[in-house]
């Protein structure tokens, strides 16, 4: 880990993260946490669309389709989208320790152009817990699990309470989400970091 943040590092006294026991199962697909959310959302129609599957242990696999609306330079992905792909990837892995957290640091390194109509597959894993402190590290690879890398990422997620996003979110949307009838998707809309 040369030259990575020391801020990305877990302290001495960290555990080893705990799936929780209502995790979704290995294999499930985790869903959209909310239907406008740029990474999962369905609405959102040029959002990531990203799809999320619980793996073993606290790990989840992910996919996304790069579209024309994701590229930066002509034909290639834009890096923050290939960042916000990761950062959804790395906050979908919450749902298993059934916190809820937010991204409090994203280090993203790329490694190799992800040209349009790639089908980028990310693996994230959470590696250690130490209080709210969260630390966890994605790989994106190019059309498959065996793929080449071309980006990844190590990240710290931070656990809130749900006030967070109550005093923190526009409100409209705020109480658009509390007043969904379905209590499940009402809770949803605040499991994943915003």
């Amino acid at each position: 880990m040369s030259g990575r943040n020391t801020a990305l590092t877990p302290p001495a006294d960290a555990t080893a993260p705990v799936r929780h026991p209502d995790a979704p199962a290995p294999g499930e697909l985790l869903g959209a946490h909310y239907e406008h959310c740029f990474g999962c959302g369905e609405d959102q129609p040029h959002g990531l669309h990203l799809e999320s599957r619980a793996g073993e242990g606290v790990r989840v696999t992910a996919e996304f389709t790069v579209k024309a609306a994701h590229q930066g330079a002509p034909g290639l992905a834009h890096g923050g989208v290939l960042a916000t792909a990761l950062d959804e990837t790395l906050g979908s892995l919450n749902w298993l320790l059934r916190v809820i957290a937010v991204t409090g640091r994203l280090e993203t390194d790329y490694l190799r152009p992800v040209p349009v109509g790639t089908v980028l597959y990310l693996e994230a894993e959470v590696t250690a817990v130490a209080g709210r402190k969260i630390y966890s590290t994605a790989v994106g690879r190019i059309g498959g699990p065996e793929g080449p890398v071309a980006v990844r990422a190590d990240a710290l997620f931070i656990e809130v309470k749900v006030d967070h996003f109550i005093e923190n979110g526009r409100p409209e949307e705020i109480r658009a989400a509390m007043a969904e009838p379905d209590q499940v998707r009402r809770a949803r809309a605040f499991e994943v970091n915003p």
